[in-house]
């Protein structure tokens, strides 16, 4: 749904696609439907995931969310938006939102969100496909810092990075990224664009696959904090995350001009970034104050870091080897 912008974990070169309409809520998880436009559909990915979720956790249930997010229309009469979202033990909330167009053009946003009694990474895909052009990434987005600790790092992402190697040698670095972004990405990071092919995508695909599975091996070990201060900055962390987000995701801008205000903050806030309102009481300007105007307001450019990062800034042992961010 978003343009994708690198400020908000995703490049600035993709181009948003027309979500309007809010529909029925009548459809239980429309976005498993059969999709109409073929053999590159996300609509597989979005099957294995749930697939092998409830192998896992067989108490998986639809969320409170799918009674009001199902299905957004185009007003062109063809497009729609699918949407659905579940929840269990551990994980306060898995959704994904999907666009498929008769011309080729598509969109998967996945993600799983932890309770904050767990320190989990977040598990994040956000794919684009337009004609030959595909823009990925794919990511256990950290909840906390990766780039000036290590403990967290070795806790989630050290047996991981031969997965790593394995995937970034198959889908290289896609060019720049902001240093704001950064924050916000594992060392296993996938960043890629590539054209369309049935071997390209077979290998995304591979790799959506075992990037889940490590995710859901992580949650399947994980065991529940007590200690209330470090549920607090889970808590914390996670809101921050959202909050970023929330804020700067550009494809709220498309949804204000094309389903007004009111809906396009909640499809944002209460679906895509759910949490942004119940997590915390923070400001976007409280966790980012680097970003407010003379007059308080929020700066609105998408990056004022002015640092990015053109190749891959981990190395083999996903050992962060960009300039330190401050």
């Amino acid at each position: 749904m978003k343009c994708f912008s690198s400020s908000t974990l995703l490049p600035a070169t993709i181009k948003p696609h027309p979500l309007l309409l809010l529909t029925s809520r009548t459809k239980r998880c429309a976005c498993l439907m059969k999709a109409a436009s073929g053999y590159y559909s996300y609509q597989k990915f979005i099957r294995f995931a749930l697939d092998e979720t409830k192998v896992l956790i067989p108490e998986l249930v639809p969320s409170y969310l799918q009674d009001d997010f199902s299905t957004l229309k185009a007003l062109d009469g063809k497009t729609e938006l699918k949407m659905c979202s579940y929840q269990a033990p551990k994980v306060r909330l898995l959704r994904s939102l999907s666009i498929e167009q008769s011309d080729g053009m598509q969109v998967l946003d996945f993600a799983v969100f932890p309770e904050a009694e767990y320190d989990l990474p977040i598990f994040c895909a956000n794919f684009f496909t337009s004609g030959n052009t595909n823009i990925v990434v794919l990511d256990l987005n950290p909840l906390h810092d990766v780039i000036n600790e290590t403990h967290y790092k070795q806790k989630y992402y050290k047996s991981l990075i031969p997965l790593s190697l394995k995937y970034t040698e198959l889908l290289p670095w896609g060019g720049k990224l902001t240093g704001e972004s950064l924050k916000f990405f594992s060392p296993i990071v996938i960043w890629t664009r590539f054209s369309s092919s049935h071997g390209n995508h077979d290998i995304l695909f591979s790799a959506f696959k075992d990037y889940y599975k490590a995710w859901l091996h992580l949650m399947n070990q994980a065991t529940e904090e007590t200690d209330v201060s470090q549920i607090s900055l889970n808590r914390e962390a996670q809101h921050r995350y959202l909050t970023w987000r929330a804020q700067k995701d550009p494809g709220y801008q498309l949804l204000k001009r094309l389903i007004g205000e009111t809906l396009a903050k909640d499809v944002v806030k209460k679906f895509l970034f759910n949490g942004v309102n119940e997590l915390g009481s923070k400001t976007f300007l409280d966790y980012f104050p680097e970003y407010e105007c003379g007059d308080g307001s929020v700066n609105e450019k998408r990056s004022i870091v002015g640092k990015s990062f053109e190749t891959r800034p981990w190395d083999a042992r996903g050992v962060f080897i960009g300039d330190t961010l401050s």
